[in-house]
């Protein structure tokens, strides 16, 4: 099967999830600065979760440029993703509506932790079809990125028992490991064609 309807599905379920996101922000009744104060905790809560979801878009499609065919197997695990990261409008309204309590920033760390899973799932898959000596298998190489993001979700997950800001910084550190612009797989792609 080719990756094309499973790229356009994933486009499309990215954007109605934003879009789902920016709608669960409330305008207030006054036309004031002050009135947008109540609505500093949401708003930070969506600017995460953008980030989130923009580093998710970029990487898949960074992926599937390495990807030739696509499986059944694979099918699923890109919907196992997509159903981790269709939970994000949810738990990012409850934490900044209710100002980042513990069960709801901890509840937003599993749900990242789903999705980081899944993701690796999805590559682990791909990998397995297209054989160890695939572009991304040699673009990940060693992957420390995706390595260490599980485990400072888990940290962040448990920290909110302890400190809600042993979460956040948790949740912002991996966000801003994954925004650093990771070319792995251009450098990948171009050395392939390179030798070709």
């Amino acid at each position: 099967m080719t990756k094309g309807r499973l790229e356009a599905f994933t486009d499309g379920v990215l954007a109605i999830i934003i879009t789902i996101m920016v709608l669960e922000m409330k305008v207030p009744h006054g036309g004031d600065f002050k009135d947008l104060e109540p609505l500093l905790p949401v708003f930070l809560s969506y600017v995460l979760s953008f980030i989130y979801l923009a580093i998710y878009w970029n990487n898949h499609h960074h992926m599937m440029q390495t990807v030739t065919h696509v499986n059944g197997k694979i099918l699923w695990a890109n919907m196992h993703l997509l159903f981790w990261l269709s939970l994000v409008p949810f738990v990012t309204g409850w934490m900044g509506e209710n100002h980042f309590t513990i069960a709801s920033v901890s509840t937003y760390g599993i749900v990242l932790l789903g999705a980081a899973i899944a993701y690796w799932l999805l590559q682990r898959l791909i990998i397995k079809s297209h054989g160890k000596d695939s572009i991304l298998a040699l673009a990940l190489g060693k992957d420390l990125k995706g390595k260490i993001s599980p485990i400072l979700y888990v940290i962040g997950i448990l920290g909110a028992f302890l400190n809600i800001w042993i979460s956040g910084i948790m949740f912002i550190l991996v966000a801003i490991i994954w925004l650093a612009p990771d070319m792995r797989i251009e450098h990948a792609l171009k050395n392939k064609t390179n030798k070709l």
